[in-house]
């Protein structure tokens, strides 16, 4: 089968040596449905390390040495190259320790978005550093940025998270699956891009890594969309004492549970959309949402989560 698994930023850790040591044992999970045989394509979130990144441009701006900002679409850019960088060799490594003859490539993935989307009149998602009240009001001022307050910690600039349209290396993608690459591919949702005639203008958002790798999903038209999250199986009620694990969900049982509240905004919420959209968008086409580790127990219908439209 064909699948693209989501992959969530903060399962890949907050530093290097963290990020490191934990790509090693994502890879060994990932390679274990490469060797029952599936075409595996792999998308992931970034939002710990694109804002390591934001963060240390920032305050290497504010040094002596005078570093020039860095505008926020090429932290994007960074971030895809230094996960898909220790992916890559962690998946190599594991598929040449099983005797496996298989490529592993990284693609830098922009995705367009529609410079009319609504989130661009509303600012939501939190990045980078935190500030003080005065020191977010300079800001404003000065920059033009979007500030919030965050959790009690602190003021953050906020970025808008538009619906991704469509991804421009599709076809790179697609010929290199064709020819049994695993690819990863939409890192951090992908770089998004306005079209501006033949020009791709990068726009400071974020978009929903959930969100793109169904994008991209759709696209390849795989046969399994698999978001991988921390826990095994959706659940209603959750962390409550009437809690209720679910194995099956209907596409008219998830609608119903997002009315009722039942899932956290950034967190279960934009997995079960995302889940929701491509088992929506044809029919035949099946998506899972489970942990890493139960992946492969969850294609088999053991774990997980099975979101379908009946």
């Amino acid at each position: 089968m064909k699948i693209v698994l989501a992959l969530g930023g903060n399962a890949l850790g907050n530093t290097p040596d963290e990020q490191w040591y934990l790509v090693k044992q994502t890879a060994r999970s990932i390679v274990d449905l490469i060797q029952d045989g599936h075409d595996v394509i792999i998308a992931h979130g970034n939002g710990p390390q694109v804002g390591m990144i934001n963060l240390a441009m920032e305050t290497a701006s504010k040094s002596p040495a005078n570093t020039p900002e860095m505008p926020f679409p090429e932290c994007g850019a960074m971030s895809q190259g230094y996960i898909g960088y220790h992916l890559q060799n962690a998946i190599r490594e594991e598929l040449l320790n099983r005797n496996i003859v298989k490529s592993v490539a990284t693609i830098v993935t922009q995705v367009e978005v529609d410079v009319n989307d609504e989130a661009f009149k509303n600012p939501t998602k939190p990045i980078g550093s935190f500030y003080s009240e005065e020191e977010a009001q300079k800001l404003t001022t000065e920059k033009g940025y979007q500030m919030v307050e965050d959790a009690g910690r602190g003021w953050r600039r906020v970025v808008p998270s538009p619906i991704p349209v469509d991804v421009v290396e599709k076809e790179v993608v697609k010929t290199l699956v064709n020819q049994g690459v695993v690819v990863i591919t939409v890192g951090g949702g992908g770089i998004p891009v306005v079209k501006e005639g033949n020009q791709l203008k990068g726009v400071a958002a974020v978009i929903d890594k959930d969100f793109a790798s169904e994008k991209i999903a759709e696209i390849l038209d795989v046969d399994y969309f698999v978001v991988l999250t921390a826990v095994d199986r959706v659940s209603i009620h959750f962390g409550k004492p009437n809690q209720k694990d679910l194995e099956v969900m209907t596409v008219a049982e998830a609608h119903q549970y997002i009315d009722e509240g039942h899932f956290a905004p950034g967190s279960m919420l934009p997995k079960v959309k995302a889940a929701v959209k491509f088992s929506s968008s044809k029919p035949g086409r099946k998506a899972i949402i489970a942990s890493l580790e139960k992946a492969e127990d969850a294609l088999k219908g053991l774990s997980g989560t099975r979101v379908v439209n009946e």
